[in-house]
């Protein structure tokens, strides 16, 4: 046995006999309830803060140097880290924001409770991702208590916001605390994502001509042009009902010219989300009124959530996308004039691609390492985003690896205990194989 592969089993072997440890930070994680402010606030909900306090003093007696500021305002992210190469640098991040519980009476177990039963551990973020920021810290810790010296510089990011934007990561990349690779523990069911496809989010907004519900026959029946004839009202919902069906065949058309190998063919969908209709823009961007059928509408705004694939970027998917409305536009004589405005970055959301090679050592690593595990895993693509994203948009090599679970964004999530365990160690062997030893 070589030398890297005895201190290997040497890690392993001590996350198995304290394995308690993994689970009881789990746990007193799931037990701070952590709701992201950004979609429910109340007296002891929001206590980001909290976990990251509980963290604090574990990565301290662990050798890392902490670092915490607010990524948002009373939102504070928390930093570890240990020196080394940059060459060799890893980041092992997780995010500790979690989704509303929704209504209580849904549930079988206490949210933040922390209830374990046949093998799995429940409560709100226990797989999404309280469990994967413990297994990393579990992974660390292990490292540390057999006395190695890692010879490339190791850090920990526990991020808020993660569930709303990643408001936390990219103040992370926006600081440069960045690394030439990052493994992110997001659930993955013990397989191994090198791939994450982008997201932009994105408001359409299409103006008409209002005009009073009596005479839409102006609008619609052929009518002489004489010197009497009213104005033409325009009706922006009829406008968007047009838009919506060439959306289709522009998703369409799209998903069947190009896909990527780790991710199910037609994940680069437009999904149109939200719509309003009505008369009159307000300061918010939306129309000001929405309760009068008797007024034919000037105004249709359409929100949108759009994939695209890890190998696009996204400043080539919004010029496609505005070239695609621009022509839809060259079409119609009134939109000739009043063409249909697209706002990026709706809600300030914005998550660049990750494509890391299938090659990448942090990959083979996993792979090799998770099997080894006793899981063999398979390498594909994440069908949803995360903080990883911003991590690739600024150079950093990223990987996806962690937990198995349910329930998540839904009721009674639970992480599976067994795979918590084996993540940790999974991580700390390829920490080893990364950063290597001195």
């Amino acid at each position: 046995m070589s030398d890297t592969e005895a201190t290997i089993k040497a890690l392993q072997d001590f996350i198995e006999k304290d394995r308690d440890f993994v689970v009881n930070l789990t746990r007193d994680l799931v037990r701070i309830p952590s709701v992201n402010p950004k979609f429910e606030t109340a007296d002891g909900l929001n206590r980001e803060g909290d976990v990251q306090a509980l963290l604090e003093p574990i990565l301290k007696d662990e050798g890392f140097a902490t670092e915490k500021f607010d990524a948002l305002p009373g939102r504070p992210n928390l930093i570890g880290e240990k020196p080394g190469t940059e060459e060799k640098s890893l980041i092992l991040c997780g995010h500790i924001d979690v989704v509303p519980t929704g209504a209580l009476k849904d549930w079988t177990v206490d949210p933040f409770g922390g209830e374990i039963r046949d093998g799995r551990l429940y409560g709100r973020g226990s797989i999404d991702m309280k469990g994967g920021v413990a297994a990393c810290v579990a992974a660390m810790r292990a490292v540390n208590r057999a006395g190695i010296r890692l010879d490339g510089r190791l850090a920990f990011h526990s991020v808020v916001d993660e569930e709303a934007g990643g408001g936390g990561a990219i103040d992370n990349v926006r600081r440069g605390k960045l690394a030439k690779a990052v493994l992110v523990a997001e659930p993955s069911w013990g397989d191994v994502f090198p791939a994450e496809g982008g997201l932009e989010w994105a408001r359409v907004t299409i103006r008409g001509r209002n005009g009073h519900s009596a005479f839409r026959f102006n609008e619609i029946y052929p009518q002489q042009h004489t010197a009497d004839r009213l104005v033409p009202a325009v009706n922006a919902i009829d406008i968007a009902a047009r838009f919506i069906e060439a959306v289709h065949l522009f998703e369409q058309n799209r998903v069947r010219a190009r896909s990527h190998p780790l991710l199910p063919a037609g994940m680069n969908t437009i999904n149109i989300g939200v719509m309003w209709g009505g008369t009159g823009i307000g300061e918010n961007g939306l129309p000001t009124v929405m309760t009068n059928p008797a007024i034919i509408p000037d105004a249709a705004v359409l929100d949108l959530d759009m994939k695209f694939l890890p190998d696009e970027t996204s400043k080539q998917y919004r010029k496609d996308f505005e070239e695609f409305v621009a022509s839809f536009c060259a079409m119609d004589d009134w939109l000739r004039k009043n063409p249909i405005k697209i706002d990026w970055d709706l809600g300030g959301l914005h998550f660049p691609p990750m494509n890391t090679a299938p090659d990448h050592p942090l990959v083979v690593s996993l792979m090799k390492r998770a099997a080894a595990a006793g899981k063999a895993p398979t390498m594909k693509g994440f069908i949803a985003v995360c903080d990883a994203a911003h991590y690739a948009g600024a150079g950093v090599d990223g990987v996806i690896y962690g937990p198995a679970g349910d329930g998540f964004h839904s009721t009674d999530e639970y992480v599976d205990i067994e795979s918590l365990v084996r993540s940790a160690k999974v991580i700390a062997a390829s920490v080893i194989d990364w950063c290597g030893v001195r």
